[in-house]
């Protein structure tokens, strides 16, 4: 088995992760890009859970400009990331990987209802787990939802999939003197108001030590060398 140092992770994408050119829609080639760079860290022996967002079908935020109730804007996002969890199930049990999909509101035709015990059993027999519908209440974010799912299962880091290779001092895409942080304190993270997770999030994380490392998952072997150890994107920590 190929040396790691986290076997147990909590992989947090956004539902950008699945779109096409344009950033909205899903995007099957994409998905299938994605499955195959979940495989290879799964084959590694890492035991892999995910939480993804859904940026990619419904951004709340229009529905309040033009006055929509936040809790509704609120349920349909977690709506959207249950899709967004079925097709990346699909992409990846057509490569041989053995998934469930476990959501917060509870769809039993479509998906198991979030247990914690069941998603640990499914990851200890070797099954990717990917938790949809947020933490099942308006208010909290997908990144909200990504904390709480790894502390509640146990996972060992919330690795934060981006397209972006790490945290940034300024926007790298406007400022080409913006300084990436190699590490950085929870405190910092927050203090700095960085923006790379919420407040909520990132405190979570802080109060029960729970490492995060923000990558570029689409740079070439980023994910298993960040689940060996090596450093790559920002590890923020105590």
């Amino acid at each position: 088995m190929t040396d790691i140092k986290y076997r147990r992770i909590l992989l947090k994408l956004g539902g950008e992760a699945l779109a096409g050119p344009g950033g909205f829609g899903i995007d099957p080639t994409q998905a299938e890009d994605l499955a195959r760079k979940v495989k290879i860290v799964h084959e590694m022996g890492v035991q892999v859970a995910l939480v993804i967002g859904a940026g990619n079908l419904w951004r709340g935020k229009q529905g309040l400009a033009h006055g929509m109730e936040q809790v509704r804007a609120d349920h349909m996002g977690m709506l959207a990331t249950v899709m967004n969890s079925l097709a990346l199930q699909d992409a990846l049990e057509r490569i041989g990987v053995v998934t469930r999909v476990q959501t917060a509101i509870e769809m039993r035709s479509i998906a198991e209802p979030y247990i914690r015990l069941r998603a640990i059993r499914h990851m200890e027999k070797g099954r990717v787990v990917i938790l949809g519908a947020g933490t099942g209440n308006p208010y909290f974010t997908t990144d909200s939802a990504g904390a709480l799912r790894a502390m509640e299962v146990d996972a060992e880091v919330l690795i934060k999939a981006t397209k972006v290779d790490g945290i940034y001092d300024g926007d790298p895409m406007l400022n080409p003197n913006a300084k990436r942080f190699e590490r950085l304190s929870y405190i910092e993270a927050i203090n700095k108001r960085l923006g790379v997770m919420d407040s909520t999030a990132m405190t979570l994380c802080m109060d029960h030590d729970v490492p995060i490392i923000v990558l570029n998952l689409w740079q070439e072997n980023s994910l298993n060398r960040a689940v060996q150890g090596e450093p790559v994107g920002t590890l923020v920590y105590h």
